[in-house]
């Protein structure tokens, strides 16, 4: 609708007959109609605020951006849905350079969902005061699409250290095994009063090139991840032999392991050696974090959707600090450890098709819960009201 048009009518408005004065103002309806149809259609979320901070107006999506029924909450303030706005300074700025300045910015939204929304406000005169124009785009997905991307750069620089570093170190380290190897022997034949000391000093040595070649092998899995060959499977198998490897550490560290298994679970696709790898690091994360004794809950429950798979423990917990970080390369806390456990354990469970979840509170323990996908997605069918009620009266 073009403001000459309105400005024709309001000059004539007076001079109109009741007819014509009725067909303009069906006129003025019909595009009024028309732009509401629009603005109610485009993806991106319009908000119109006026000059005290008020809700004036609000589509569809914006709705649905920021979790609220215009129709219940227009007039209410703006600033319980947009939280990073000073909009009581903002509706006093002077100038286009400030507000393009200023008002330009991504917020992330907790509710009803989390989302990553670029905001563009723009101010709107009018007669009475001024008002603001509020653009929302959803760029959620282009955010997901960065953190992959930086994801993969980060991947792609342990495989290129990975390399590195196995073939720098691989070498020497199969050298220097097969030199203690020979030396061993010739311990062998020193007096016995010798020999003890010496075969304790070649044992550490030992020891020590075996954990270098553990750290390689670990270096080398992430170089080159396997692909998993899959079969239909119960993982309460491989995490009852997972367990049965486990049994002596359990019993040295004073952990009680306590299992949540119904019975009848469905079969899931899974390659049973890197899903053991998987349970494996998952159970032994969760012995060292309880030094001093603990339990250790194993529970799996089948969804509609997936098989979720939870290790629940008394140890440490992770501090909130640590968190964000616990599936990145090489960061550890353990005076022994790589950092790069719970990355392999993320990438089998991503080439699976499914997801990890992580909760914790320092001081109760952790609880890290696998979602791996069924064969076969439930379908739950919804009886309609109708049928209900005729089955309740036959």
């Amino acid at each position: 609708m073009s403001s000459g048009f309105f400005d024709r009518l309001a000059a004539r408005v007076d001079k109109l007959d009741p007819g014509s004065l009725q067909a303009q103002l069906l006129r003025l309806a019909r595009e009024r109609g028309f732009l509401e149809t629009i603005f109610q259609s485009i993806q991106e979320g319009v908000v119109v605020i006026d000059d005290e901070g008020r809700l004036l107006y609000a589509n569809r999506a914006a709705e649905q951006y920021l979790g609220f029924d215009f129709g219940r909450v227009r007039g209410r303030s703006a600033a319980r849905y947009l939280r990073d706005f000073d909009w009581e300074r903002l509706l006093g700025l002077e100038g286009d350079d400030a507000w393009s300045r200023l008002l330009t910015r991504e917020i992330e939204v907790t509710y009803p969902e989390r989302r990553f929304l670029s905001v563009y406000a723009v101010p709107l005169p009018a007669e009475d005061g001024k008002s603001v124009l509020v653009i929302l785009r959803d760029v959620t997905r282009e955010r997901l699409n960065e953190a992959t991307a930086i994801e993969t750069e980060r991947l792609n620089a342990v495989k290129l250290l990975a390399a590195g570093v196995a073939h720098e170190i691989g070498n020497p380290l199969n050298a220097l095994h097969i030199h203690l190897q020979l030396l061993d022997r010739e311990v062998a034949k020193l007096p016995a009063p010798r020999r003890a000391a010496v075969h304790d000093l070649v044992s550490v040595a030992r020891d020590e090139v075996a954990r270098l070649d553990a750290i390689i092998a670990q270096f080398l899995r992430a170089l080159r991840p396997s692909k998993p060959n899959f079969a239909l499977l119960r993982p309460t198998d491989v995490l009852q032999e997972t367990l049965r490897l486990l049994k002596t550490e359990f019993e040295n560290r004073r952990i009680e392991v306590a299992l949540d298994v119904p019975e009848n679970l469905p079969r899931i696709p899974l390659d049973p050696q890197l899903i053991k790898q998987v349970f494996f690091n998952v159970v032994k994360n969760a012995l060292e974090a309880m030094p001093d004794g603990g339990s250790l809950r194993i529970g799996i429950a089948a969804g509609d959707a997936d098989l979720a798979i939870s290790f629940q423990d008394t140890g440490r917990g992770i501090p909130a600090a640590e968190m964000g970080r616990i599936f990145e390369p090489y960061h550890t806390t353990k005076a022994r450890g790589t950092g790069l456990g719970l990355m392999i354990v993320q990438r089998i469970v991503q080439d699976h098709g499914g997801q990890i979840e992580v909760t914790s509170k320092p001081g109760a323990g952790t609880c890290f819960r696998i979602l791996l996908p069924l064969a076969e997605r439930r379908i739950r069918m919804l009886t309609p009201a109708g049928d209900a009620e005729g089955a309740a009266s036959a």
